[in-house]
């Protein structure tokens, strides 16, 4: 049977999986690489560490398995980060991530005096967007702004280098601010605006589309044969695709390193307080998603403080908490995007007595991550979106207790998807399209995608939980004297 590659290029590390047609995942394999903080607020990678880490990978990947049946690949990636090449093909200097505040000034530039920049995008500027850091990039490294031939997004660097192919999709370019959403094409507005000349940018793809096959010396190496690669999508892309979030009005929460709230939409809508993102979605429609920097991150940063790898440990016994915890947590560990839009927003934990327990910090942390996921999903609300349930995917949908909580602090009911995958199972789909397996996004998710479980809201605790979160809300005003004030170096 016919086999498929799909790769999630994330923070921490690239994972691989291998599926059949039949979405049965038949093996998987990952590599880690570092993250830089060369300041305060600062997020960097060397791209040539993500080509290493697939180098690494994928012979583990493809162990026992027949080279021959792999027919395509495809790609889900972090987003927004910026990748930028000379006229050799050499990278400039190292990415700057999507989860990098150093271009606030930049992105207040564009929000105050850039007075059409929602109609030339149909979204406000986010310091971890790309046009920003270009911006900054002319301004503070004048010398390598000079230099630019090629600008790229993380997984679109991938595919460069393993095909030749110098393309993005429509998806993952929404997240650069270059792009006119509503048309899909490059904003030649916002181009003059960032000073980007046009040849500096990929060629436009769907998600979906092939964009060129895998170069005969990676497939010589890994024992392929002809192999059909897809121009992907950014990860909530291909993590709601592979989630079975295709439709209209469908719903999908990740709990990876950021959280977001990724809603499908057949026709194109912005947020008219650009609190959430406007982009095109992987099924060559739209989305609209809101965007926390830390979620599963937060949790990490707690086991870490704890010196804890033990999660059923940490969390057992949190049940008792769920909708009583009188222990807030602010997860601004790396500042906020949706709703505030602030790169000096703080972590905090409110209301340590004596007698706080150690659950109890735990569960704040979690219920701190769903909060700031309620967040998003009123705004959408007020917008006119009904949200009826969602998709949990992302390494904290592992957590039982998470779960629960998900389900109680949003009121909604909670669907496991019974490959947790999302990223790279979706960029598998993705490749399976773009091979013909599947005559578009919507046929593969209807045929692949299942549930395995459905937590619903408890009323009782759902209804606490509204009480608490009335107080959350209040919180992150509350601290601004102390985070507009508090040096971030």
């Amino acid at each position: 049977m016919n086999t498929y590659i799909g790769v999630d290029l994330g923070t921490s590390a690239v994972k691989l999986l291998l599926a059949d047609e039949n979405g049965k995942v038949l093996s998987s394999a990952s590599e880690s690489y570092p993250v830089f903080y060369p300041h305060a607020g600062w997020s960097e990678q060397n791209p040539n560490d993500w080509l290493a880490a697939v180098e690494r990978a994928m012979p583990r990947l493809l162990h026992g398995f027949d080279g021959a049946c792999v027919r395509g690949i495809s790609f889900g990636g972090q987003m927004h980060g910026l990748v930028v090449l000379d006229e050799k093909d050499e990278v400039i200097r190292p990415c700057i991530l999507w989860n990098d505040g150093r271009t606030q000034a930049q992105t207040d530039y564009l929000n105050d005096k850039v007075k059409d920049i929602v109609k030339f995008t149909a979204n406000g500027a986010f310091a971890g967007f790309t046009a920003p850091k270009i911006l900054w990039l002319e301004e503070h490294e004048p010398e390598n702004f000079a230099r630019i031939s090629k600008i790229m997004l993380p997984k679109d660097y991938l595919i460069y280098k393993l095909t030749g192919a110098f393309v993005t999709d429509l998806s993952d370019a929404s997240g650069t601010l270059l792009l006119d959403v509503e048309n899909r094409n490059w904003s030649g507005d916002m181009l003059e605006i960032c000073h980007v000349k046009r040849d500096w940018l990929p060629e436009l793809k769907e998600s979906y589309e092939a964009v060129g096959d895998l170069k005969r010396c990676y497939a010589e190496k890994w024992g392929l044969t002809k192999v059909t690669v897809a121009a992907g999508a950014g990860d909530n892309a291909a993590a709601a695709t592979g989630t079975g979030n295709v439709k209209e009005g469908d719903c999908t929460i990740s709990l990876g390193t950021s959280g977001t709230v990724f809603i499908s939409r057949d026709k194109f809508i912005a947020d008219a307080g650009a609190q959430l993102h406007s982009f095109c979605h992987a099924n060559g429609r739209y989305h609209l998603m809101g965007c926390i920097l830390s979620a599963a991150a937060c949790y990490g940063w707690w086991t870490g403080v704890l010196q804890s790898d033990d999660n059923a440990r940490e969390q057992a016994g949190g049940e008792r908490y769920m909708g009583v915890n009188n222990v807030y947590f602010l997860p601004y560990l790396m500042g906020e995007r949706s709703p505030h839009n602030d790169v000096h927003a703080k972590g905090a934990f409110i209301g340590l007595r004596p007698d706080t327990t150690r659950t109890q910090m735990t569960v704040a942390v979690l219920e701190g991550v769903a909060f700031a996921l309620r967040d998003c999903i009123e705004v959408a609300r007020r917008g006119g979106t009904e949200i009826k349930s969602a998709r949990l995917c992302g390494g904290g949908a592992a957590s039982p207790l998470w779960r629960k909580i998900i389900a109680d602090v949003c009121g909604i009911p909670v669907e496991i998807p019974a490959v947790e995958q999302g990223p790279a199972y979706g960029a598998a789909m993705l490749a399976m399209v773009a091979c013909g397996a599947y005559n578009d996004v919507f046929e593969a998710a209807q045929k692949i995608v299942r549930v395995k479980e459905t937590i619903l809201p408890d009323a009782e605790t759902a209804k606490k939980y509204d009480e608490r979160y009335a107080v959350f809300t209040k919180l992150y005003p509350a601290c601004l004297l102390y985070t507009s004030d508090a040096a971030d170096d």
